[in-house]
């Protein structure tokens, strides 16, 4: 199998209206959302940076941030953004994950890589659920653009386009490593989650 090095991008530009407004920044067991997903993305590519639709959404970091070349077309812009950094730093592909994602799996990467194989993308399938936002993508700019111009905003179509190929992943309701944080009860449920994990 060839090595697969992907850049990660960090969807954090989302209004969080649900959660009340700022969710990258709603705290998780005493950390920020966005640390939590930043610690997971350099833990697994020496190449991470935040997607965003305006750079005042976020205090200043030393990442590289991204910014949405057209406002309004929802997370397909921020997989836009994923294949525009992959593509300037040189690498063949990319992970697109939100920042409200903080049980994502170690492997998560190294599983889809082995699996992607001659497909545009490998996207997990957890409790039947497709998993757009924590999917490794062949960076496609053309496809991407033609799709955009198209009309098209949907991650699970653009998959579909592009030959994405489904990768089972066993897991549990109580235990989904791909749940994300909408609102209130969900990241009340999410810190119970972390308070019960093993020392």
């Amino acid at each position: 199998m060839i090595a697969i090095s992907p850049v990660i991008i960090i969807a954090a530009g989302g209004n969080g209206e649900r959660i009340g407004g700022g969710k990258p920044l709603r705290t998780l067991a005493g950390r920020r959302l966005l640390d939590h997903a930043i610690d997971w993305a350099k833990a697994q590519s020496d190449l991470v940076a935040l997607a965003l639709k305006d750079a005042a959404q976020l205090p200043p970091s030393d990442l590289p941030i991204r910014l949405d070349r057209q406002p309004g077309l929802g997370p397909i812009s921020a997989l836009d953004s994923a294949f525009r950094f992959g593509a300037e730093a040189g690498r063949a592909h990319a992970v697109l994950i939100g920042c409200d994602q903080p049980f994502l799996p170690p492997d998560l990467v190294t599983t889809l890589a082995s699996r992607i194989g001659t497909h545009g993308a490998a996207m997990p399938v957890s409790l039947g659920r497709d998993q757009p936002m924590a999917s490794l993508w062949r960076i496609d700019e053309a496809a991407l653009e033609q799709f955009i111009a198209g009309g098209g905003r949907s991650l699970w179509r653009f998959a579909s386009v592009v030959g994405a190929v489904s990768v089972e992943w066993e897991t549990s309701a109580r235990e989904d490593p791909f749940a994300n944080i909408n609102d209130l009860d969900h990241l009340a449920k999410a810190a119970t989650r972390f308070r019960n994990r093993a020392p």
